[in-house]
This record gives C-alpha cells, structure tokens and sequence, in this order.
C-alpha cells in the first residue's frame, strides 16, 4: 500500500523522530512538508536536502502572531531566493481558532487576508501550489481570494465546513487532504463521502497528535494506512485502488 503524505510539519519533529520516519516504511513515498515561518522554511529546505522523500512547502501559518513588515518581506525575500525548491506556497490562510480565542480583531483579520492575497499572487508568479489553513467559515472567503486572484491549484488541508463551500470547492476543483481523524469523526466521513475521489488527498498533519485508536501515540505517516481503509469503505472501492489514486492525485496536483 503505497502512500504519500500530503500535508505534515516534518520540521516539528526531533531528529531521531525525522530519521525513524523516513527509515521506517518504504510504503510512503514522499511527505510534503509544509512550514511555518521563516526558521521553518529554513529547516524544511535542510531536511529536503538531506532526504529525498521531503517535498518542502514555504510560508507563513496563519495561527500565529501577525509578522511585522520587515519580517515579512525578509520571508517573501528568502521564498523568491528558494522557489526552485519549492513544492508549494504553504501553509498559509487565515487564523479561525486565534479569532474564535479572541485574539484576532477586525482589523488585524484584514491584515491577515492581505498577508494571505499577497501569497495567492506569489503562487501565481512562481506558478506553485497553494496549501491552505481556511476551515469553517474562513473558508468561503478564502473561496472568494482564490477566484478574485483566479488561483486554481489549491490544496485545502483538514477540510472542515458548510455543504455550500463544499459544492463550491468542488466545482472550483479544489483538493482537500484527508487526516486519521476519519476513523473516529463521522463529520469527516461525511464529507470524504461527499467529496470526489479525484481531489482528495491524505495527510497526518503530524505532529499534531489524534485521539481514538491513535490515543497516547506520535503522528506517524503509516497512520494514513487507517485513513486509506476508511476512505474504501466509504467509496466502495478496493483498498489497493484508493491507495494508488490517492498516490496519484497527489503526485499530479504537487508535479512530483
């Protein structure tokens, strides 16, 4: 069962634990490993150096502090410099859980959507994918920017939100990325239920932890295993044939 893992911070991980996941499977093909600020970019490029299967991702991660000018433009600076090694713009998008914790205001909000048009026109100079942190009801703004900027490659990752973006990311032909939490969350089997086969990706998110039968355990890639079972179940498919479309949907989606 061959996999690829669409969306995890590789960054984030020790050492040891970088080193024991790429050892460990040769069942996972690639991991695209998206950053967080500008040190994570700096250790993402490293890791792609070092290891083969790394796919590095640059951005900013929209759940943080707002950077200052200098901040960012030394980022977009250090991103042109590096786009050859680029996979993908990312993660970037719009900071739901800081605004639900009420940490976010109106105005910053705005600063944010501007933080997060101006890598929706990078991707398109440097003809890039983009990773996107937009759930719940960011998402349909995110929608809007995306068509406003006419940015098609999207990549949509733990996708969580009305059945009305969902129609609309569909007919968009956004991707979502599908995490291990689909063994114990049936909105998630809800909406993979919902989602066509073809724009659908699998990811860990790791090292973020999971819960149920993933309880007390490090975020591994050999998780997405679980996912891939779900995903033919509820697709009536076979395992090896969900397995080998999602390897292929996000080879063609990332060109690698």
């Amino acid at each position: 069962m061959k996999m690829i893992d669409a969306h995890i911070h590789l960054d984030q991980y020790k050492d040891k634990e970088i080193e024991s996941i790429l050892k460990s499977s040769d069942s996972i093909q690639a991991l695209l490993s998206v950053s967080f600020d500008i040190e994570s970019c700096k250790r993402n490029l490293k890791l792609s150096r070092k290891y083969q299967k790394v796919k590095p991702g640059f951005g900013f991660h929209p759940e943080q502090n707002l950077p200052t000018e200098q901040e960012f433009s030394r980022l977009i600076e250090w991103m042109n410099q590096h786009q050859t090694a680029m996979i993908a713009v990312g993660e970037v998008g719009l900071p739901y859980y800081r605004r639900m914790d009420q940490k976010v205001s109106r105005l910053q909000y705005g600063q944010y959507i501007e933080l997060l048009e101006t890598f929706m026109k990078l991707a398109n100079k440097w003809d890039k994918p983009i990773v996107l942190h937009a759930v719940y009801d960011d998402a349909p703004v995110v929608c809007d920017l995306l068509e406003k900027h006419s940015v098609t490659k999207a990549h949509f990752h733990w996708f969580k939100g009305d059945e009305k973006t969902v129609v609309r990311m569909i007919e968009n032909g956004y991707y979502i990325s599908v995490t291990p939490e689909i063994v114990y969350k049936e909105k998630i089997q809800n909406l993979v239920h919902r989602y066509p086969l073809e724009l659908m990706m699998i990811e860990t998110d790791g090292p973020w932890p999971f819960e149920g039968p993933f309880e007390g355990e490090m975020t591994h890639p050999v998780m997405m295993k679980e996912s891939i079972l779900e995903i033919a179940d509820i697709k009536n498919l076979s395992e090896t044939e969900v397995s080998e479309r999602l390897v292929e949907n996000t080879k063609k989606f990332y060109e690698i």
